[in-house]
C-alpha cells in the first residue's frame, strides 16, 4: 500500500508543503515529515519512494529526509510488510569449538605463521565454511590428494583423521607434516588396529563418505563393515570371527543407539570400549539442545552444510518438535521474519564471533538467557610437531633479542582462544 504524504502546516514553517512546490526546505520536510509518521504503529517500518527502508523514529527520519529529498521532491511513503520482533534468545552452552577444533585451528595458525604461503592442508581444517575461507585468505591451499602437494612444502593433516597410506605419503613429500587429527579420533584408530590384530570383525557405525569414516576404516579395511541404520545391520552376513562395535565421534546419540541396540541383539557378545566412542562435546551440546527446544519458536544451529555435528543438532531440534529450524553459516542467512523465543546453539566448528553477530542481528528485546548444562575444560595440547615447533622459534626469538634460555617465561598455548586466533590471522 502507498501511502501520498501531504507535509502539513507546521507553526514557524509557513503554509503546507505540496509536490509542485519549487523550493522545498529541507528541515521542514524532515520535521513535517516526524510528524506525519511517528503517530503510526511503531512496529511497522517504511520505505522510501527511493528504496530507502526507514523507522518511524523523529531524529532517524529527521536525518533521512536532509539527506536524500532535494527539490521539487515530496516522498511518498510505502508501508513495508509488518515485522515481529524476536522477543528473547536462548543460548546453549556448551556451543561452538569444542578441544579438537580448537587445536587443529591453532596449529594451522602457527603453520601459517612459521612459514612463508602457500601452506598445504589435507582435507579442510574442520567442517566449517568461514573458518576455511579465512585461512584461504592467508594462503593455506586445501586439497583431496597428497599427490597434489609440490614436493617439499609444509603439510598439516586434518581434525577429522586420516587413513595410514595419506600419513605416510605426506611425511615421504612434504618438508614439514603436522598431524592435527583430534585424539578422540586417534583412540577409535587405535581401537579399530587392536581389534582387527585380535581377529575381530569390526561393525563401524558411521556415516558413508565421511572424512572421518573414510580415515578410520583404513586402519584395517579388510575386517571393518561400515553401517548407519538399523536396516544396514540386519542386512550383514553371519561373521563367524569375533565382533566389536565402534563409532565415528560425531554422531548423535540417538544415531548411535540405534544402530548400537540392533547390533547388539544381532551379534551377542559383541566386544564395546569402555569408554564410549562418541565425541563429550558433541553430546554436550545435543544435550543443552534439548534443554531449551521444548521453550523455542525457532532455533537457530550455526555451523556448515557439511558438518556432521551440525547437522546432527538441526535434525535432533526438529526431532524434539520445534517446527521451524534452520541451519546458517551466519547472520546473513538468518530468516527475518522469526518471532518470540529463538533458540541459538553452533557446532563444534562454529567460531565465537560469528554466534555473537547472529545474536546481533536477531536483537532480541528482551535479551539473551544462556542455559548451560555443564562446563568443559578439556584441553587438547598442540601435535608433537608444533610443539616442537614452538620451542625451536622461542629458543630461536630469545636468543635474537639476547635472552637467556634458562629464565624465558614458558608458552600457555591454552590460554589462547581459537576465535581469537582466526580473527588476528
Amino acid at each position: 500500500m502507498a501511502l501520498g504524504v501531504h507535509l502539513p502546516h507546521i507553526p514557524g514553517f509557513g503554509e503546507g508543503v505540496h509536490g509542485d512546490q519549487a523550493s522545498l526546505d529541507p528541515i521542514r520536510i524532515a520535521v513535517a515529515l516526524a510528524v506525519t509518521l511517528v503517530p503510526l504503529h511503531r512496529s511497522r517500518k517504511f520505505r522510501l519512494t527511493n528504496g530507502d527502508s526507514i523507522e518511524p523514529e523523529v531524529d532517524w527520519v529527521c536525518r533521512q529526509a536532509q539527506v536524500v529529498h532535494g527539490p521539487n521532491l515530496v516522498p511518498t511513503i510505502e508501508a513495508m510488510p509488518e515485522t515481529q520482533t524476536v522477543d528473547k534468545v536462548l543460548l546453549c552452552a556448551p556451543r561452538g569449538f569444542c578441544a579438537g577444533v580448537e587445536m587443529a585451528i591453532k596449529a594451522l595458525a602457527w603453520m601459517v605463521r612459521a612459514f612463508e604461503p602457500p601452506v598445504y592442508c589435507y582435507h579442510e581444517i574442520v567442517h566449517n565454511k568461514l573458518v576455511v575461507d579465512r585461512f584461504r585468505e592467508r594462503g593455506v591451499v586445501f586439497v583431496d590428494e597428497i599427490s597434489e602437494v609440490p614436493e617439499g612444502r609444509p603439510i598439516m593433516l586434518s581434525a577429522h583423521g586420516s587413513a595410514p597410506e595419506v600419513v605416510a605419503a605426506a611425511k615421504a613429500r612434504g618438508s614439514y607434516v603436522v598431524n592435527a587429527v583430534c585424539p578422540l579420533v586417534t583412540k577409535v584408530h587405535h581401537e579399530v588396529k587392536v581389534r582387527a590384530s585380535k581377529g575381530y570383525r569390526i561393525i563401524y557405525v558411521g556415516h558413508d563418505g565421511h572424512e572421518e569414516a573414510v580415515g578410520t576404516m583404513a586402519v584395517a579395511p579388510n575386517a571393518i563393515s561400515r553401517v548407519e541404520s538399523v536396516e544396514e545391520v540386519a542386512a550383514l552376513p553371519d561373521f563367524d570371527e569375533p565382533t566389536a562395535l565402534l563409532a565415528q565421534t560425531t554422531l548423535s546419540h540417538r544415531e548411535w543407539s540405534e544402530v548400537a541396540d540392533a547390533a547388539k541383539e544381532r551379534f551377542p557378545g559383541l566386544w564395546q570400549p569402555t569408554n564410549s566412542d562418541l565425541c563429550f562435546a558433541t553430546t554436550n551440546r545435543q544435550s543443552a539442545l534439548m534443554a531449551i527446544a521444548d521453550r523455542c519458536d525457532a532455533i537457530l544451529v550455526i555451523g556448515s552444510a557439511n558438518s556432521s555435528n551440525t547437522n546432527a543438532l538441526a535434525k535432533l531440534a526438529s526431532e524434539a518438535g520445534c517446527e521451524r529450524v534452520y541451519r546458517v553459516n551466519g547472520p546473513e542467512e538468518v530468516p527475518g521474519n522469526l518471532v518470540g523465543t529463538v533458540g541459538v546453539t553452533a557446532g563444534a566448528s562454529a567460531p565465537d564471533d560469528v554466534v555473537s553477530a547472529v545474536i546481533a542481528s536477531l536483537d532480541p528485546t528482551h535479551g539473551v538467557e544462556e542455559v548451560r548444562i555443564t562446563d568443559e575444560d578439556e584441553y587438547f595440547a598442540p601435535p608433537r610437531d608444533i610443539r616442537e615447533l614452538l620451542a625451536a622459534l622461542d629458543i630461536a626469538a630469545t636468543i635474537g633479542v639476547g635472552g637467556t634460555l634458562v629464565d624465558r617465561p614458558a608458552l600457555h598455548d591454552r590460554r589462547i582462544n581459537a576465535t581469537d586466533v582466526l580473527l588476528t590471522l
